[in-house]
C-alpha cells in the first residue's frame, strides 16, 4: 500500500542516489523538531525522543530501505548503517563535479540564464561533497571563458570590481 501520509522531503532513494541532499534535509527536520542531537553518537536523549527521530527517518525511507532495516531497532544504528551504506557518493560525485568545473565555458550556452543554471548546479554538488567555492572562484570563473570577442565587455566587468555572483 502506498505511504498516504504526505513527506516532509524526498525519501531516500534504494539506489542512495540522493544520499546527500537526503541527509541534509534529514537532519534539518531533526534539528527543527529538537532531535538534532538523537543522530550525533555518545548523546543521551529521551526514550520518546529517540522514537521521534526513528519514526522520522524510517518516513522518508524508500520501501525497500525500509524492508532492508527492517530489524534495526535504534535510530542511530539506522543512521550509521545508511551512511556506512551510502556516504561514499561523495568520492563518485566530487571528480565528476571539478571535472564539469573546468570545462564549464560560458561561450558553450545559448544564454546567460542557462550557463548561470549549469554553474549553480556544479557549485551545489561542490558544496556537498565539502568543496568551498567562493562569489570571486564563480565570477573569475565566468570572466576565464568570456569569448575574445568580448574582451572589452571583460575588461568593463573586471574594472568594475564584482564582489558578488
Amino acid at each position: 500500500m502506498a505511504n498516504l501520509t504526505k513527506l516532509d522531503f524526498v525519501a531516500l532513494d534504494v539506489s542512495g542516489k540522493n544520499y546527500l541532499s537526503w541527509v541534509l534535509d534529514a537532519e534539518l527536520h531533526l534539528a527543527s523538531s529538537k532531535l538534532g542531537e538523537t543522530i550525533k553518537e555518545n548523546t543521551v536523549a529521551s526514550e520518546q525522543d529517540c522514537a521521534k527521530a526513528m519514526i522520522l527517518l524510517r518516513h522518508h525511507l524508500h520501501e525497500s530501505l525500509k524492508s532492508q532495516y527492517l530489524t534495526v531497532k535504534s535510530h542511530f544504528q539506522l543512521w550509521k548503517s545508511l551512511k556506512d551504506r551510502f556516504d561514499h557518493q561523495k568520492t563518485v560525485i566530487l571528480p565528476r563535479a571539478r571535472y564539469e568545473w573546468i570545462q564549464l565555458r560560458l561561450q558553450d550556452f545559448k544564454t546567460i540564464a542557462e550557463y548561470n543554471s549549469e554553474m549553480f548546479r556544479i557549485v551545489s554538488k561542490l558544496r556537498l561533497c565539502g568543496e568551498d567555492v567562493t562569489d570571486e572562484q564563480m565570477l573569475e570563473k565566468t570572466f576565464s571563458t568570456f569569448h575574445a570577442s568580448n574582451l572589452v565587455l571583460l575588461q568593463q566587468y573586471r574594472e568594475r570590481g564584482f564582489r558578488h555572483y
